[in-house]
């Protein structure tokens, strides 16, 4: 049986070298190559023909989502699974919608890695036990709410409620992705929208309070 040809592109050595070193001892799989960027990761895709990418999405949030839909748009044998630190269930969704088939988060044990890899590798889709259980607790809750459109935000809205989160002003989101302060207030005003929210205030009230942005 042929081993598993496995790419690894996170942004830390450490996690690079942690998992070659833990899959280069499994008979099942072997590294063929790994790099610290999305960038490399689609060239590396195409020179190495890996049967799997091990694919982190956390710097910059969105260079891993496009990496994985070049990488299944141009190398459609490779397999992407995302390892991240994202549990949102919205990561979850864009992830695969970009054509993923597994995720995982970093909270996930080295045995659920594993058995992600081989469900992977069979053609068969896999998200990991953490994801899962959020997911239920929110179908759980009251389905009699109205509830926000979050299914309608869109990469580029996601984003900037990332950088909400994280305490940006608009002035300083529009500095960071390259675009202007009038296209900042666009998107802030849409988000409110499709979240069923009035102001500033109760966006960061709700990106605190919900399971999908936690």
């Amino acid at each position: 049986m042929s081993k598993i040809r496995v790419l690894i592109a996170d942004e830390y050595k450490l996690n690079r070298d942690t998992w070659a070193y833990m899959l280069n001892n499994d008979e099942r799989f072997t590294v063929v190559a790994e790099c610290g960027n999305a960038d490399d990761a689609v060239r590396l895709a195409g020179g190495q023909n890996p049967d799997i990418v091990l694919m982190d999405i956390n710097t910059p949030v969105f260079a891993g989502l496009e990496a994985t839909q070049k990488i299944r748009r141009q190398h459609p044998s490779s397999q992407v699974i995302s390892v991240s630190s994202f549990s949102q269930p919205l990561y979850v969704k864009k992830m695969l919608q970009m054509g993923a088939r597994g995720y995982i988060t970093k909270n996930s044990s080295k045995e659920e890695m594993i058995f992600a890899m081989l469900e992977v590798s069979q053609g068969k889709k896999y998200i990991c036990n953490e994801i899962k259980t959020i997911i239920s607790e929110q179908t759980l809750g009251d389905e009699d709410e109205k509830q926000p459109d979050v299914n309608a935000i869109t990469n580029r809205e996601l984003e900037i409620i990332t950088q909400i989160k994280d305490g940006s002003s608009s002035k300083e989101i529009a500095a960071k992705l390259f675009i202007s302060l009038r296209t900042v207030e666009v998107h802030r005003h849409n988000i409110l929208k499709k979240l069923k929210l009035k102001n500033t205030a109760s966006l960061i009230n709700f990106i605190n309070s919900s399971a999908v942005f936690a």
